[in-house]
């Protein structure tokens, strides 16, 4: 079991689906969400502060990451994540891109963040998480 899930995605139903099928799987003890990816980052930001101070903080280990979002969007975020050095701080964090996109541009795009370990079409299920769950061991 994961410490810590995170889902950031900007529809609420798809927050609450991903947190109920994580708590039914087991699959973390604690799920955080973000409707965004600035608020995403912001977490993610606020957490390297902190880990200067306490490296052997918990961190969530995978993160849920939706593309369409307003304010800023997956690849932004992702962009981000990489300019800041994050993926460096946080050496054993995954993100899994789980969208309802089906342009096949999108998934290949994703081999360009070393992160990103999957993409997966929403709706999150239990048998993926199951899967997920078997693979992260």
């Amino acid at each position: 079991m994961l410490e810590k899930i995170f889902c950031v995605d900007d529809d609420p139903i798809t927050l609450m689906l991903c947190r109920k099928v994580i708590e039914r799987v087991a699959f973390a003890k604690e799920v955080l969400t973000a409707k965004n990816g600035e608020e995403a980052f912001a977490y993610f930001k606020g957490l390297a502060q902190q880990h200067l101070e306490n490296k052997d903080m918990a961190y969530p280990k995978l993160t849920l990451l939706d593309l369409n979002m307003p304010v800023m969007n997956g690849w932004e975020f992702l962009d981000q994540y990489l300019a800041y050095g994050y993926q460096d701080l946080f050496k054993e964090a995954k993100f899994i891109v789980l969208s309802s996109t089906i342009d096949p541009q999108d998934v290949e795009k994703t081999k360009n963040y070393p992160m990103v370990s999957d993409f997966l079409s929403k709706p999150i299920t239990r048998e993926v998480l199951e899967e997920l769950k078997l693979k992260m061991k």
